[in-house]
């Protein structure tokens, strides 16, 4: 048996920017989806923390440390600059390793630079530290 699980985390990013005519998707500051293990194309649920709107779409890259965070097509109507968001993909666990199991977890400040690494990143910082 499997579990759908939280497998990477973005919270608090801020949204840099958004675009009512794009066709769709979120685009993100690839150094962030990397280390989460986002990749591109993947779908991912959008929090906003600013009016409680929630919705699905996929991610597509921005420029490397840029900090770029914009939410496109349709789902841009839902939110506005500044807003911060959580953003979330989701993964399926098989039941035996859940026990262990840690999400990748990235705390970001108002310019989406990390604050804060949690679960499983939370043991990559300590070590490089």
């Amino acid at each position: 048996m499997q579990k759908i699980m939280l497998a990477a985390k973005l919270h608090r990013a801020t949204v840099t920017d958004r675009n009512i005519e794009y066709e769709g998707s979120i685009q993100i500051d690839e150094a962030l989806m990397d280390e989460v293990g986002i990749s591109s194309y993947e779908q991912v649920h959008i929090y906003d923390i600013n009016n409680g709107n929630r919705l699905i779409t996929y991610v597509i890259p921005g420029e490397r440390g840029s900090g770029v965070i914009s939410v496109n097509g349709a789902a841009a109507r839902l939110v506005e600059r500044k807003d911060r968001i959580i953003i979330a993909a989701y993964g399926m666990i098989d039941i035996d390793k859940i026990d262990h199991y840690q999400p990748r977890v990235l705390l970001l400040d108002e310019s989406n630079k990390v604050v804060e690494r949690q679960g499983a990143l939370a043991f990559t910082s300590e070590a490089m530290s």
